[in-house]
């Protein structure tokens, strides 16, 4: 598999540690921005193979680095991941150049991992027939030795 590079720019830790996590654990060499800024910078100096993007970040938001690149005309695939799943923001972002679009609250890093994997033009790993990575997958998942998961669920807001 080529080594590909993903930039995430991504200001909450939560969600960066989460997608970069994921994207580490399949063989994704991962580079972080924490504001857009930054990012623009670390897209022009790494060259990225794709750019996970959110839209509301300091210094620099989401829109304005899209705009940027379109006016830079770089060609680095973006998946926009933001908060909003309002049709006029995604539309907004795909036509400035996005390829694709994430909400935050409605995906997990299996959402995350198949969007890459569909812009980069990559088809998703079989792991059906191949028991170790199987084996490694049940480890990092925390399922029991008695085929049952372990779930562990951290959150501060009680009534999720």
């Amino acid at each position: 598999m080529p080594n590909y590079k993903i930039l995430i720019i991504e200001d909450e830790p939560v969600h960066l540690n989460v997608m970069k996590a994921k994207l580490e654990y399949e063989g994704y060499q991962i580079v972080v921005a924490t504001n857009g800024e930054t990012g623009l910078e670390l897209i022009k100096k790494e060259e990225p193979n794709l750019v996970l993007l959110d839209i509301i970040l300091p210094q620099m938001d989401g829109f304005e680095v899209l705009t940027q690149l379109k006016k830079d005309e770089v060609k680095i695939p973006v998946i926009v991941v933001s908060n909003s799943g309002q049709p006029v923001e995604i539309d907004r972002a795909m036509k400035l150049g996005a390829k694709d679009y994430l909400v935050k609250a409605e995906f997990n890093p299996a959402d995350v991992l198949e969007k890459v994997e569909k812009v980069l033009g990559k088809s998703p790993k079989n792991i059906e027939n191949d028991d170790s990575k199987k084996e490694q997958l049940a480890k990092a998942s925390g399922v029991a030795k008695d085929g049952k998961p372990n779930i562990l669920i951290i959150e501060d807001d009680k009534f999720l």
